[in-house]
């Protein structure tokens, strides 16, 4: 791998830094970075071969993440698909499985286009909830594992079993989440135990159970609104306190907390940082959604993603991490540049953390990962989502204004 070093960058409107990247990995950020003198330092040794980059004053950024998306499900690349389906949660279940089916759509391809257009944008990491079912099997699942191979090194794919059509309600369904995880699944995921399968407790029991077999963490869909989903959001923290979860589960969505009274937030809000729950917002127009203010005041860690992007439930979604940031501003009202880096935060940091990416950040150490953007900061950088300059994903170039630069 040859080295890079980054020069003429930025990390704030201050000074302009230089960026050392080795063997993949950040070695030093500072001003008047030289690769020799760096080699010299650490090994006595003349300099390896070197790549001298210009970042022209840009504003250097770590590798987005999307936090949330469903990489199977994507239509991405292919002809508009017509949306006719019902509102309900179930009618869009229904008619995605049967879609699926009848046109024999691939998971593997339409995953591995949507995941470069993610890169070519700047997110290196992605978390993908993927369909496991009694129609499909492990056939979705193992088509994104597939894709995650191959681009390895270029994005870092982590992929979670998810039970869409509900996990009691279709008996065998627990058998193959069970084979999924064995497999390689990074997560077990889970979709509305009271809603969906209507028996709460022996739902969770179930799922955690899985978790607990294979040492794997949890992330649950919960679109329970008001009180159902307090109930089922308390249901849920039990166990994390009962099998010592503590910071291995993600309430997606979670929608609940943005529709009850604030003795009942309050007390939900403790609970999740007490045993480090994270919670996962798409921050959609539409529904009542967790607060990014009360959480971070409240010690939980949120973070962002996009959910489903052009696909059977929704034409809408973008592998745009910073216009997905701006959204999440956007619906919490945050204006003040410290409040746009919150929004920030949901698809950088705070995710890093809720999904496990490690060796994350613009430190020496970490992966090297890096973004630049033409902006004067980091609220600009979400506000205005320039075209990213320069794409880095593990020491290499990947993408250069918008475009593929490796193969």
């Amino acid at each position: 791998m040859t080295d890079l070093l980054l020069k003429n960058v930025r990390v704030s409107r201050d000074d302009a830094v230089d960026v050392l990247v080795r063997a993949g990995r950040i070695v030093r950020i500072g001003p008047g970075v030289d690769a020799a003198a760096a080699d010299a330092a650490a090994a006595g040794a003349a300099a390896a071969d070197t790549l001298v980059e210009d970042g022209g004053g840009a504003l250097l950024l770590p590798g987005l993440i999307e936090g949330h998306t469903h990489l199977d499900k994507t239509n991405w690349e292919s002809p508009w698909y017509v949306n006719e389906v019902g509102s309900a949660l179930t009618d869009r279940i229904d008619n995605e499985r049967a879609w699926r089916a009848s046109t024999g759509h691939d998971a593997g391809s339409h995953a591995r286009a949507l995941a470069l257009a993610f890169l070519r944008e700047g997110t290196t990491r992605i978390r993908s909830h993927v369909d496991v079912d009694t129609d499909a099997g492990l056939r979705h699942l193992d088509g994104v594992h597939a894709i995650r191979e191959e681009l390895a090194g270029r994005v870092d794919i982590q992929t979670v079993a998810f039970p869409q059509s509900g996990l009691l309600i279709r008996p065998g369904t627990a058998e193959l989440l069970d084979q999924a995880l064995a497999q390689g699944a990074d997560v077990l995921g889970g979709l509305d135990p009271s809603a969906i399968d209507r028996d709460p407790a022996k739902s969770l029991d179930v799922l955690f159970g899985l978790a607990d077999k294979h040492g794997k963490p949890v992330d649950i869909h919960l679109h329970e609104p008001g009180e159902l989903g307090a109930f089922t959001l308390d249901l849920i923290l039990d166990r994390v306190a009962a099998l010592g979860m503590q910071g291995k589960v993600v309430i997606s969505h979670a929608f609940c907390l943005g529709g009850i009274d604030a003795k009942r937030l309050d007390g939900l809000l403790r609970r999740l940082a007490a045993l480090d729950a994270a919670v996962l917002t798409t921050a959609p127009p539409s529904r009542p959604v967790p607060a990014v203010r009360a959480c971070r005041e409240a010690g939980v860690t949120i973070f962002g993603g996009n959910d489903g992007i052009r696909d059977t439930w929704t034409p809408y979604g973008s592998p745009d991490m910073l216009a997905r940031a701006m959204m999440i501003g956007l619906r919490n009202d945050l204006r003040r540049d410290d409040e746009v880096e919150w929004a920030f935060d949901c698809v950088s940091g705070a995710a890093a953390r809720a999904c496990g990416f490690a060796d994350y950040g613009l430190t020496p150490g970490a992966r090297a990962d890096l973004v630049l953007v033409d902006a004067s900061c980091v609220a600009e950088a979400v506000v205005t989502r320039k075209p990213r300059r320069l794409v880095v994903a593990g020491g290499a170039i990947v993408a250069r204004n918008g475009l593929d630069a490796i193969a």
